[in-house]
């Protein structure tokens, strides 16, 4: 089975988040490879906690770096030099689906020249799309759909998260890429509010992936 990619359009969009819903809906396990800073806690802990089924596993990350920055930096910072092919020799081996979260967008350097989008083409994963209503998010999607496209990469479509104005069915046209979900404003983010969206999507997410 391809592992299936969560990348977003920037920073902050709501990745992990999404991330969770996806891991929750459909009982996979989850792993992002790439931690760049974790004085707030690591995404792989946020994801650990928000997920109530017994199926999923959370494994750890491969590089876990102190700095919250790019990751080439981060890295660096470390001494270190993150390193494609050992992602890859790394894939957790699971019978179950897979969720790897990227970092930040798919233009992010891993090192001074691999970018996460080499990952993900590498890994021929099945790519979700996390783009958050806001201003300026029609430009960083549209950007971020054309690079997807140009390197045929086999994209599942959108997860849109919060509620600036509504630009997803103009995004999705313009995309080509279908919506497969919208995760609204959540006042509380737990793991009843997880479960909840993750039964709301569980249905389309099986279908096409």
């Amino acid at each position: 089975m391809k592992p299936i990619f969560i990348t977003g359009t920037g920073t902050d969009v709501g990745k992990t988040l999404v991330a969770a819903i996806v891991t929750e809906a459909l009982e996979a396990d989850y792993w992002k490879p790439v931690q760049a800073g974790f004085s707030d806690g690591t995404d792989s802990l946020f994801v650990q906690e928000m997920i109530s089924n017994n199926k999923s596993k959370v494994h750890p990350e491969l590089y876990k770096l102190q700095m919250p920055a790019s990751p080439h930096l981060s890295a660096a910072a470390e001494n270190k030099e993150i390193k494609i092919k050992e992602i890859i020799d790394h894939l957790p081996k699971t019978k179950n689906r897979l969720v790897v979260e990227g970092a930040g967008g798919l233009m992010v350097p891993l090192n001074k020249k691999k970018m996460i989008l080499n990952l993900i083409l590498q890994l021929k994963a099945k790519v979700i799309i996390v783009s958050k209503n806001e201003l300026g998010s029609i430009n960083h999607s549209l950007l971020t759909a054309a690079v997807l496209k140009k390197e045929n990469a086999d994209v599942a479509g959108w997860i849109f998260t919060e509620e600036y104005q509504n630009y997803e069915d103009e995004i999705a046209g313009w995309s080509g890429l279908p919506v497969i979900a919208s995760v609204k404003h959540l006042p509380v983010v737990s793991r009843e509010t997880i479960k909840e969206q993750a039964l709301k999507m569980r249905p389309l997410l099986k279908s096409i992936l």
